[in-house]
């Protein structure tokens, strides 16, 4: 009698049996024909991609528009979802305004009011504000960096530490940027921040006024004071640099995301030399041998966008061009404070270091 479970006749043990030589042949050449069938679609993602990494420099040449989207990254709103109308929901002392600069833009802006003002500005509208504006504290005209808006997390810092320094904030989003009008264009931004300083000193009386520019912003600050002095022979009462290079195209061969190209062939030509095609220039090395207005460049040691080197060859030129070298300093941040490209503003000894820069004036 068989026992349960027993099969008969057979040679396999357990239930299935083992594959015997031919089932293992099959098996292999299945697995062979899975990889074969991958290589072709392989080889032609790869191809793909190599038609695009070599399209990409010829586009940019023969449409240096498009590499303006790249600078500007105008089209990056971030932060989501936060209406710019309002933004007490982020921060105190703090209205929303928007002003014309010329037919068809107008810029959207924030006025943040010193802190010691802050009680007293619970409630009030934006004529309070602007009267506000003469009462003896320094005012800083900020002028940020690529990509997103004024709302971004890093301004929101700056405005807070700096409004609680004691210093009124006039934040604003270029035309094209936020909830600004208008499309963008190194020479519009000027344009942009012009009409704010005029804004500005109509209603500030002898309070001083900085441009304090951070990243891209650094070149919109030296082309608007360089502007107002030779235009108006008018100079700024300061100009504050954060993260700074000294002109986009030296900028654009150092930030990260042309490090797939710096080894192209035609790099500079197809790329560095379209910036000029698309009126982009930035030029702050030429800018500051023209400016004698108080001059702070502020980087840190651990900036992985724009390398500190740059910042300080942008000092060199500008000692070297001040008839008057004090009115020049460069402070570094130490890589151990985690500072980065855009966190200067989170060091709490910031408003005391220019608080006594602004003191040598």
């Amino acid at each position: 009698m068989r026992r349960r479970g027993e099969r008969s006749g057979g040679h396999g043990h357990g239930g299935g049996g083992d594959s015997g030589p031919g089932e293992g042949k099959a098996g292999g050449a299945r697995r062979e024909r899975g990889w074969l069938a991958w290589c072709p679609r392989l080889r032609t993602l790869l191809l793909d991609l190599l038609l695009i990494y070599i399209s990409v420099p010829f586009l940019i040449r023969l449409f240096p528009i498009v590499l303006t989207k790249f600078v500007f990254l105008n089209f990056l709103s971030f932060p989501f979802f936060v209406d710019l109308r309002r933004p007490e929901l982020l921060l105190n002392n703090t209205i929303s305004l928007y002003l014309p600069t010329e037919p068809g833009v107008t810029v959207g802006i924030w006025h943040t009011v010193p802190g010691s003002r802050g009680a007293e500005a619970q409630g009030k509208d934006q004529r309070w504000y602007e009267e506000a504006l003469g009462d003896a504290h320094p005012v800083i005209i900020y002028l940020h960096g690529n990509g997103g808006t004024r709302a971004a997390s890093h301004r929101v810092q700056f405005l807070k530490t700096m409004g609680a320094a004691d210093f009124h904030i006039l934040a604003l989003d270029y035309r094209g940027y936020g909830d600004s009008s208008g499309h963008p264009t190194e020479s519009g931004f000027t344009t942009d921040v012009l009409a704010l300083y005029d804004w500005a000193k109509a209603r500030s009386g002898n309070s001083s006024i900085l441009f304090w520019g951070h990243s891209l912003g650094t070149g919109i600050a030296t082309n608007t004071a360089r502007k107002l002095q030779e235009e108006r022979g008018v100079q700024v009462d300061a100009v504050v640099l954060e993260s700074p290079y000294t002109n986009i195209r030296e900028a654009a061969a150092h930030i990260p995301i042309t490090t797939i190209y710096r080894q192209f062939p035609g790099f500079g030509y197809f790329i560095l030399d379209s910036l000029a095609l698309g009126d982009m220039f930035f030029p702050s090395d030429e800018n500051v041998k023209v400016l004698a207005c108080p001059l702070l460049i502020l980087h840190a040691e651990d900036d992985a966008v724009l390398p500190p080197h740059l910042g300080r060859k942008l000092f060199e030129t500008a000692r070297d061009a001040y008839k008057d070298k004090t009115k020049v300093k460069f402070i570094t941040f130490p890589e151990k404070l985690g500072l980065g490209h855009d966190y200067i503003s989170f060091n709490p000894e910031l408003p005391t270091l220019v608080k006594d820069f602004l003191k040598m004036k």
